[in-house]
Order: C-alpha cells, then structure tokens, then sequence
C-alpha cells in the first residue's frame, strides 16, 4: 500500500493539511483504501494550528523514512528557516525515491532544500514575487494549478492544492478511482479530458466512455469495447471501485450535466441530449436521484452563489482566494 506521510509544523494550516487528509487519509464505505496515511512533525506534542486549536502529533521525522509521498502543506511563515533536520529528512526521503509534495506556501520550504532549482513550481499568486526573489534559480508559474515533475509536485493556493492531490491519485490509480473519489467528495472530476493514457484497460475504457456520452451507450457496448462479458466487466468494477458500471455511467452522466449547467445557457433539452439522457423529463428525473434537487434549480443556486463554488481542475487559471 502506498504510504502517504505529511509534514506539519507550528502554525499549521488547518485546510491545507485537510486537503492531503480528505484524499489520501480518509476511508470512504464502497471506495478500495490505497493509501497508508501518517502525520509527523518535527518534535512530536501538541502543534498549534490557524484555526486556534492544537493537534497532537505523535510520530516525528523518522516516519518519513518509509513514506511513498511526502506532503508539506503550508509553511507559515514563509520566511521561517527550514531546520537542518528537516531538510536532511526532506533530502534523504527523495533520494531513495519518496515523492515530495507541496500544497500553497509549502513551496517555499520544499525551494530551501534546492530540490526546485532550476525546475517550475507554483504557488499561491500573492506569493508568486517573493518566492521569485528569495529563490531565483527556481523558475516561479503562479498562473499554474500545479505542477507535477514526477518525484516533485507543487501547487498554487489551497483549492489548488485539492486538485492536485486528486491529480496524484489519477496517475496513481487511474481517471476511474479518481473520479469515484472526486464523487464522495461532492467534486467535479477532470473536467478537461486530458488523462494521460493508463496501462490498465478499464482505465482508457472509462476514459473513453467520458468523452462519448452524447452516445447511448450501455453496460454492454462498455463490456463489448472490453472485449468481456457484462459479467465480467461488473466484477471488476465491484472489485475495483465498489459500484456498477451502470451506476458509474450514470453518475459521470449527471456530473457532465453539472458542469453543463454551470458553465452554459443551454436548455435542459440541450443538455440531455449532450450527456446521453435522451430527454429534458430523463435528465430532471436522474438528476434530482443523484443530486437532490432539479437542474433548473440547481442552475439557479450555483449563479447566486460564489462565482467559483467548487475547484477546477483546470491548471491554468490563477488562484483568486486568500492565502491561509
């Protein structure tokens, strides 16, 4: 199982060590758990937090000796030095192939081991210019979501930070266990379509099933693309992610309505038609099963609301929220 360790420290940031808890630390009923997930810090207590209140944290640097993916989410205050034990922990965690993680300002931690230089990294807009100035050789992209080098990732703000962890589950276990998961958490999932190509067939299967939905397909036409029965097909996806393929196909249809509603003016009619619901009465009917309410109110609600609800997991488009 892939062990996930974060890194914390005084004053941590509530969100951003939630971030890495939600995706990577939190058992869901339905949902295989991939994830073996640890806190540590540097002197093991009681670690004041934002938000007011201490967390106790047991396990110290040694639990990054057999961490898969270290996660450092936050560093507040940016200007604090990153202590020699820290850093050595940071550096031998990469060198035997650990993945180093940083969510918002956790960057400017990561830039002072040198691991950054010479690469892309982002962070928080607000920022951008100071870790620029601090860090020259590290080559700053605040209008990116995230960055992902492999054996190093960054992300801009905190919502950024949501996204790229999902992004990291994708490329661990592919588009379909993402989006399961992105479901339970009442997040779109990858809206641009751009999901690398998996080695796993049902992987591409479901890939490809996204960018068909115009089209009637069936558990069957899915099973036939497969090249296996719709028996077989329902197996694995019971074994794989705790659903069926039918109710898969459903849930990807009413999210793909989601973003329709959100982003255009099309007519309920329209929208049917485009996710493969055949009719506006089909699509008022999924849709209040899935979501609890009807298309035309939910469209209503998300326009008088903020303007930006929920996290895009488009990278390109800059982080307007303040930095925690």
């Amino acid at each position: 199982m892939h062990r996930v360790v974060v890194l914390v420290r005084p004053v941590q940031s509530t969100f951003e060590l939630g971030c890495a808890v939600e995706v990577f630390g939190t058992e869901r009923a339905g949902i295989e758990q991939h994830y073996e997930f640890d806190i540590c810090t540097e002197t093991p207590g009681q670690v004041p937090t934002t938000a007011g209140y201490a967390i106790s944290v047991s396990r110290d640097l040694s639990a990054l000796e057999s961490a898969d993916t270290v996660i450092i989410p936050g560093w507040d205050p940016v200007e604090a030095p990153l202590p020699d034990r820290v850093c050595r922990a940071l550096l031998d965690a990469h060198a035997r192939g650990a993945r180093l993680v940083t969510i918002c300002s956790g960057v400017f931690a990561l830039a002072r081991t040198g691991l950054l230089d010479g690469r892309t990294a982002t962070t928080h807009w607000a920022r951008a210019a100071q870790l620029r100035q601090q860090f020259p050789r590290v080559r700053v992209e605040p209008e990116r979501r995230y960055v992902d080098h492999g054996d190093i990732a960054t992300s801009a703000g905190a919502g950024a930070g949501m996204e790229l962890c999902l992004h990291l589950v994708r490329r661990d276990h592919g588009p379909g266990y993402a989006d399961l998961l992105a479901h339970h958490m009442a997040l779109p999932p990858r809206r641009d379509g751009t999901a690398p190509a998996s080695a796993d067939p049902l992987d591409n299967l479901l890939t490809w099933a996204s960018a068909h939905l115009a089209e009637p397909l069936s558990v069957h036409d899915l099973a036939a693309r497969l090249g296996v029965s719709p028996r077989t097909l329902a197996r694995r996806f019971t074994g794989r992610f705790g659903t069926s393929p039918g109710a898969w196909l459903l849930r990807r249809r009413v999210t793909e309505a989601r973003t329709l509603l959100e982003e255009t003016d099309l007519p309920v009619e329209a929208i049917a038609a485009r996710v493969g619901l055949a009719s506006a009465v089909n699509l008022r009917r999924r849709f209040r099963s899935q979501v609890g309410t009807t298309p035309g109110a939910y469209r209503r609600a998300f326009r008088s609301g903020p303007a930006d609800p929920a996290p895009d997991s488009s990278y390109l488009r800059p982080v307007r929220t303040p930095e925690s």
